[in-house]
Order: C-alpha cells, then sequence, then structure tokens
C-alpha cells in the first residue's frame, strides 16, 4: 500500500523546554536554523538545547500496528543486491586485512557486530533524502544509487510505539537494543532524513522481498527543460578561465559553460522545498568534465524524484518482486 508523498509537508514541532507542540511548513524551520524563529511559547531558539525539535505527526499512518506491514517501505543504496543474501561482512577481506584487524579472531569478533546491526528503511523521502545526502556529505556524487520498494512479511512483529532516532554517529543501530525479543521491527523518529517522519530498524527477517530500480532515470521529467540546458550549455565556451588576484592559485579555474551550468541548478533547487536545496545543488553540481546532454539528463532525473514520484514509482511498479 502506498502512502500518500509530500516533501512539503507541514511538520509537527515539540519543545523541549515549555512542552509546546505547534505545526510550522519547511520554510519556518529554515528561517528557525538561522536563528531567525523562535519557540512561540517560551521563545527559544535553536541555539538552546531544549530547542523545539520535530516530533512525530499524531495522525502518521506509520502509527497503526497493524498496517506498518501492509505500506511500503523505501531504502536507497549503492549496493546493487540490498539486503545481501546470506550476509557475510569479512568475506571480501584479504589476508592482509585479516592480519591488520588482528587475526581471525577479531574478525569473528567484528563480523558478529556488523551481522548485528538493524536494516534501516523509511518514506520515499527519507530515502531520497539518504540518497542526496551521501552526495553532498559522503562524497558519492558520481555513485550509482538504486531505489528500493521493501515490502514486509505480514507476520513481521512491530514493537509498541516509536522511539526517538536509535541511530549513533555512524548511523548504525544494533537490532537487539531496540527489538525486544520476538520482536523485529522498531519504529523511529527520524532526524535526518524526512526530518518527523517514521522509519524502521528492522532485521532481515521482517523483509518479504523488495523491487529495485536503478537512479536517476533519465529522460523521466523533461518539461523542455533538458533541451533548453543542452543548448544553452553548448552555446557556452568550455574554456578554463585561470583566477587572477591574490587567491588565483588557491582557486580552481573555471568555464563560461560551468557557470552557466551553476545557474541552472540554482534555478532548479529554488523550486524545491528548503530543506533540500542545498543538498540537490550539491548532487546536481554540473563537473566540467560531464557532457552537456548526460549532465541535464542526470539533473532532469534528480529533479523528478521530488518534483513528480508518480514517474519513479510507475517504474517500480514494472519490476521483478525479489524475495529476500
Amino acid at each position: 500500500m502506498e502512502r500518500r508523498i509530500d516533501f512539503s509537508r507541514e511538520r509537527q514541532m515539540l519543545c523541549g523546554g515549555c512542552g509546546c507542540q505547534f505545526v510550522v511548513d519547511l520554510d519556518w524551520i529554515d528561517r528557525w536554523e538561522q536563528v531567525e524563529e523562535s519557540c512561540p511559547g517560551c521563545g527559544l531558539t535553536c541555539e538552546h538545547g531544549d530547542a523545539p525539535r520535530v516530533t512525530v505527526d499524531p495522525d502518521d499512518p506509520g502509527l497503526e500496528d497493524d498496517k506498518v506491514a501492509t505500506y511500503f517501505w523505501y531504502h536507497t543504496s549503492t549496493q546493487p543486491d540490498w539486503p545481501t543474501r546470506n550476509f557475510d561482512p569479512a568475506a571480501d577481506l584479504t589476508p592482509e586485512t585479516r592480519k591488520m584487524m588482528g587475526g581471525d579472531e577479531h574478525v569473528a569478533a567484528w563480523a558478529a557486530r556488523q551481522g548485528a546491526k538493524a536494516l534501516h528503511v523509511g518514506t520515499y523521502e527519507a530515502a531520497v533524502h539518504n540518497m542526496l545526502r551521501r552526495m553532498h556529505d559522503q562524497a558519492d556524487r558520481d555513485s550509482k544509487f538504486y531505489l528500493y520498494r521493501v515490502h514486509l512479511k505480514r507476520s513481521a512483529v512491530v514493537r509498541e510505539g516509536w522511539l526517538i532516532d536509535p541511530s549513533n554517529w555512524l548511523g548504525d543501530v544494533v537490532l537487539d537494543e531496540v527489538c525486544p525479543p520476538g520482536v523485529n521491527v522498531a519504529r523511529y523518529l527520524n532526524y535526518h532524513e524526512d526530518p518527523g517522519g517514521l522509519s524502521l530498524a528492522l532485521g532481515r527477517d521482517a523483509i518479504a522481498g523488495v523491487q529495485r530500480v536503478a537512479i536517476p532515470i533519465s529522460d523521466v521529467w523533461d518539461d523542455g527543460w533538458v533541451g533548453e540546458a543542452v543548448a544553452t550549455l553548448e552555446s557556452a565556451s568550455d574554456a578554463l578561465i585561470p583566477v587572477t588576484g591574490k587567491l588565483g592559485r588557491f582557486t580552481r579555474p573555471s568555464s563560461p559553460r560551468a557557470g552557466l551550468g551553476l545557474e541552472l541548478n540554482a534555478t532548479l533547487a529554488a523550486r524545491l522545498p528548503a530543506n533540500l536545496r542545498g543538498q540537490f545543488t550539491s548532487a546536481a553540481a554540473f563537473s566540467e568534465r560531464e557532457e552537456p546532454a548526460q549532465w541535464a539528463r542526470r539533473v532532469s532525473g534528480l529533479y523528478a524524484m521530488i518534483a513528480d514520484p508518480a514517474c519513479l514509482l510507475s517504474e517500480l511498479d514494472g519490476k521483478e518482486h525479489r524475495d529476500v
């Protein structure tokens, strides 16, 4: 079952100082993060430890225990076979790496810790956020990504209620720490990807299967933009212009074509919700080595994932269901 997808939806905020709960739009959150807004109840700003933070919408359909396994959940990854069957984190370690890790005993302990980690799935919005964040923060701009639609087993056992995001600084969650015996799915408030949405930490045994599509899909959104962008870029010189002045030796030369690519990127980003603009701008950055047509199709596909999710969901509908 597909839930309504809305990157621009309003968010619930909860103040740790006075307990005030209120609803805001993403532009309010953007201003709040720049210390231009404050709690309407007590005046705390984002600079305070007890400042308001996003919280779960009480009307979120994911709160219905008996519905969790009936909904589609999503994940983005650079792994073409996520979640890997017969997962063995030590399988590709070389003898040299095993030696550096302290030998077989230490490797076995490390592999056990890796195998104890929960998998993460979330809303479609969270999956897109995750991809853009990795492109922006983890040098994955040129990596090949896949979008997974995740089907849970109807027999999956969901922990009662929801948790504050239990991830450590690496984003890892130990499954046994959030799922008591007999439970294999835990809901948590996601602070980082689709903030305020519910995501799941779960075991592999909770997943029935997945559908996969490589992303972004070229030419799924156009509206004339791709053709106009290519014509604009090809009309400009790609000759690098050295930067002069005191900072010249510290600044990479650029070209008129790259400057136009930056402007085209910024124009698209400005159409997106405030909390996606920075990451999209980074993920869709024009590279001097890219052909204009290749760049425009890639950026068009990235934009379509946010502006027109239906086109990507339609692609997923036609993909084979892989049992896990």
